[in-house]
Order: C-alpha cells, then sequence, then structure tokens
C-alpha cells in the first residue's frame, strides 16, 4: 500500500536542531536555525545536553509511548530527518550541523571512487564482506567533517560527547546516562552530545510492533526523565535521527534482468538504493527496474534528485555527485530492496511520514 511521503525540509530538521545549538555557543552555523529551539536556548543554561535515541521517530512513540508519559507530555515540535533518513547520513548531519549534499556521509554503503568499491561506511568494510575498505577510514579520509563538540571547543567553549562511537565508548546505556551526568555536575557551561542505539537495533530485528521494543523504550524514557529532572540549570533536549516501517523485503540479485545492467551492486540503504549503471544501458535499466516496482518505488535520475534538492539546499561535497550514481530509487510503500545480507524486519531511510518524522523533547 502506498504511504504518504514527506520531504525532508531543510528549514526545520536535525540539520537545523544543531545549527541553533551552534549559535547558542557563540558559533556562526552554515545552515539556518530553529527559531523555537533558539528561543529555548537563549535562557542560556549552564548545561545542553543533546540525547539522539537511534530510530525513534514520531510513528514509534506512538505505538509504544503512554500520551500521558514524560516524553509525549514534553513534546515540544516536530521536524524530519534528513535523506536518505537513516543514521549514517541523519547522525552525521547533527555532528557536522551540514546536510548530506556537503558531507556526503549519504548511507549504509556509499560508493567512493577513490577505492573503486562500495563501502559499509561505520564499519570500514567493502560492502556485503568482512573485509576491510583500505588500510585507512575511507569515509574519514575522503568525507572528513569538523563535528559539532570540536567546533564548540575551538570557539571558546566546552563540549563533550557520550555515545558507544565517542572516547571513553561507554557501551551500556546507563554508562552513557552516567557519563552526561558526570559532565553536566563539572563547572562551567557546556555543550554535551549523547547517542544510543535503541530502539534502532531491536525494530530492525523484532519489527514496529514488537512488545520487546516496547519494553527497552518505556525504560529509556523512565531513565531519561529520571534524570533530567535531576540536574539544575541544565537544558535536556531528547531526539532520533529517523523513524521506521515494516520492511516487505526482496533481493535486488533475484532480478537478474535488472542485474545485468548494473555496473556493481547498489548502495546507500535497501529503501533507497542508487544504482550504477552500465554504459548505454540506461533506458533498458529503466525499462526493467519500472516494470518490476513501479508500484513500490519512484525512480529518479540523477539530474532530478539534484533538482529537487533531496540531499539538501547548500553547497555541493566535491564527491556528492560521484557518490550519486545513475539513477536512485525511494520507497513509497513497504517495499524494500536488500542487496546482500540477511532481511530485517523493519527499516529506514525512505521518505515516508514513518520514517521522516522525528521528535524534538524539551526538558528544562
Amino acid at each position: 500500500m502506498e504511504k504518504r511521503i514527506v520531504f525532508p525540509d531543510y528549514n526545520n530538521s536535525l540539520v537545523n536542531l544543531s545549527s541553533s545549538i551552534l549559535k547558542a555557543f557563540g558559533v556562526e552555523p552554515d545552515e539556518p536555525t530553529l527559531r523555537s529551539v533558539d528561543d529555548i536556548l537563549a535562557r542560556d543554561y549552564k548545561n545542553v545536553v543533546l540525547l539522539l535515541l537511534d530510530g525513534m521517530g514520531v510513528s514509534i512513540m506512538e505505538k509504544h509511548l503512554d500520551k500521558t508519559g514524560a516524553f509525549w507530555s514534553n513534546l515540544r515540535l516536530k521536524c524530519t530527518s534528513v535523506f536518505p533518513a537513516t543514521t549514517v547520513a541523519a547522525t552525521t548531519s547533527v555532528l557536522s550541523s551540514l546536510p548530506p549534499v556537503s558531507h556526503a556521509w549519504l548511507g549504509w554503503d556509499n560508493f567512493y571512487p577513490e577505492v573503486g568499491e562500495n563501502v559499509t561506511v561505520f564499519l570500514n568494510r567493502v560492502q556485503g564482506t568482512n573485509r576491510n575498505a583500505a588500510s585507512y577510514n575511507v569515509a574519514q579520509k575522503f568525507t572528513p567533517y569538523k563535528s559539532i563538540i570540536t567546533e564548540i571547543k575551538e570557539g571558546g567553549g566546552k563540549a563533550y560527547g557520550s555515545s558507544p562511537f565517542i572516547s571513553p565508548y561507554p557501551y551500556v546505556f546507563d554508562s552513557v546516562l552516567d557519563r552526561v551526568e558526570m559532565l553536566c555536575k563539572e563547572d562551567g557551561r557546556k555543550f554535551v552530545y549523547a547517542y544510543w542505539t535503541e530502539p534502532d537495533s531491536l525494530l530492525h530485528k523484532n519489527g514496529t510492533e514488537s512488545e520487546e521494543v516496547k519494553k527497552e523504550l518505556r525504560t529509556i524514557e523512565e531513565k531519561v526523565y529520571k534524570l533530567a529532572s535531576s540536574l539544575p540549570d541544565t537544558l535536556f533536549l531528547v531526539t532520533a535521527d529517523h523513524g521506521h516501517i515494516d520492511a516487505e523485503g526482496v533481493y535486488i540479485t533475484e532480478y537478474p534482468e535488472i542485474m545485468k545492467t548494473l555496473l556493481r551492486l547498489p548502495s546507500l540503504e535497501p529503501r533507497t538504493p542508487n544504482f550504477f549503471v552500465k554504459e548505454g544501458m540506461e533506458e533498458v535499466f529503466k525499462e526493467r527496474f519500472l516494470d518490476r516496482f513501479r508500484d513500490d518505488f519512484v525512480l529518479l535520475d540523477r539530474e532530478e534528485v539534484i533538482e529537487k534538492k533531496l540531499f539538501g539546499m547548500r553547497k555541493e561535497h566535491p564527491l556528492f555527485r560521484e557518490m550519486l550514481g545513475d539513477y536512485i530509487a525511494y520507497s513509497k510503500s513497504n517495499k524494500t530492496l536488500f542487496f546482500y545480507g540477511e532481511k530485517l524486519k523493519s527499516m529506514h531511510g525512505s521518505m515516508t511520514e514513518d520514517e521522516m518524522i522525528i521528535p524534538i523533547i524539551v526538558f528544562g
């Protein structure tokens, strides 16, 4: 069944949330800010905490959290994720305050022309293998960015991270919150970025209706509210990188007539695959893809993608167009085109309302 599509709004997105934080700490952002968040930050709190809960889109809150609970009661506004609505693109946009068109961390798998491979970005592996893509980190070498933590520090402020992927690498949620609490009790005004992997991993494994997700999310809500309520002079913001939608998965490799037109496996995301097509086979690819998937996917060529500014409104990264491919398809249903690996029960990455709309929850 066709779903409601919500395009990213780069004046009301995660990018703009980070821009508001930069502005509050005296750093001039490249992107517009969120005026309502600017007004909140104008109070000049001693501590500003941004906690990003992976996968906790508004649709997931609706399925699993009590409307009288802490998160719903303190939901201040809703905004969009970026495109694709996925962790690689969205968390990088939060950390860089840039849209994907500018930072070029586009999806779980990216094509890097310098190494001639699709690379699983966060793992630094050749797509679908356990083999390192290079002796160095490919994404960090060819698409580096300056984090908002670094920008605030360079501007003379204090800024820290609390995430399994930022030193000292807290690996359970209680440890993430313990570090936030410790930092907030230190002297001086500061920004703390915190990140946790749930409910995303449970959603992928169990689907959006899962009781496991409900139990985990309600536990997270309780712990966050307890901490946020205990910290004086602290603004505690809670958001997500994207939502989720139950996936009706098929493998693109099961369609040899399409695979014969491609130079390599698709990359980006199973709900937003991009395609590098063999020279002279562009129209053949388009015809074959639409013959199979026109009811479930919208297919755009490179110029249409750029014209629609799906990845952002601002300056393009020098590698963006090379990484983009010849075509991009985005799902308008539950249909999901896996490239390799297992079919996950729930996914994200496209522009359905369930995937795109995320909360900004405010304690303080």
